[in-house]
């Protein structure tokens, strides 16, 4: 399934595949001026090309290389002649999806991207009207990038900025990155969001600062809690409550335990040892 939404010049299309009737996730890609940022899903690739229509996409820039935002890639190479631009690291991904593995419920929801061939990114981004400065913000993934153009005040945040709170991630989740990432966007004199989840924000700023806020003080309360002599499994109890149903959709991919993890990672167990 797919809706598409008009943000003046920009094109949102929000995708998602729905399994016995629920949607569970969704993922969204915009247009802009000939500028393709993501390309949702393989599920939706063929929904995309249609939605798209006349509008032409010369060239595509992925904000990272999940399988929910590279899905039509390739159709869209072949079919418009699109150049695909992203960081270095997604590169190989993107010319064999293979190389990144595949949970049961990815394959489920997004599928498997057919190759595109991507070139890396530059520091900017032009189109016939504007021009994108192209921002380095890994924490989501290490390959993540996100779009901004100062004239308009847009920015394009991928899943760097999803919005709501954390509650479980994958393993491989860098949180201080993923602040870090977050306090240089908030620092940006923004005006409108497009992350990468298609809720669009009209208060860039404050809705950033807040969600690093939120996870840094819950990452003071983690550290304090594990000083304490806590283990995680009590630490997630104390603080997250039950696993969410993510948990059990992901096989245990998503959890809050893993999270609690990415605060703890590299820091000495209670009383020095480890």
């Amino acid at each position: 399934m797919l809706e598409v939404q008009e943000h003046g010049p920009v094109l949102k299309f929000r995708a998602a595949r729905a399994i016995l009737g629920r949607v569970i996730y969704h993922t969204a890609a915009y247009w802009v001026d000939g500028l393709l940022i993501d390309t949702t899903c393989a599920f939706t690739a063929q929904e995309l090309a249609q939605a798209l229509g006349s509008s032409p996409v010369q060239q595509i820039v992925n904000t990272h290389s999940h399988e929910d935002h590279i899905g039509a890639n390739s159709l869209l190479q072949e079919s418009r002649g699109a150049r695909v631009w992203a960081h270095p690291l997604a590169l190989p991904i993107l010319a064999n999806p293979r190389l990144q593995h595949l949970h049961p419920y990815r394959r489920l929801f997004w599928g498997w991207p057919r190759p595109s061939q991507g070139e890396p990114v530059g520091e900017w981004v032009e189109t016939a009207q504007y021009r994108f400065q192209v921002i380095y913000t890994p924490g989501h993934s290490v390959d993540h990038i996100c779009l901004y153009e100062p004239q308009q005040g847009w920015l394009f945040t991928g899943d760097t900025y999803i919005g709501g709170r954390e509650r479980s991630v994958r393993p491989d989740y860098d949180v201080y990155a993923t602040i870090a990432s977050l306090k240089k966007l908030a620092a940006l004199p923004a005006t409108k969001l497009f992350p990468g989840s298609g809720t669009v924000r009209t208060d860039p700023a404050e809705d950033i600062r807040r969600k690093a806020a939120q996870l840094e003080e819950l990452g003071a309360t983690v550290r304090h809690l594990y000083e304490q002599g806590l283990d995680i499994d009590t630490i997630k109890k104390q603080i997250l409550g039950r696993e969410p149903l993510l948990l059990y959709v992901t096989l245990g991919h998503f959890s809050g335990r893993h999270l609690i993890e990415a605060y703890l990672r590299g820091i000495p167990t209670p009383g020095g040892a480890g």
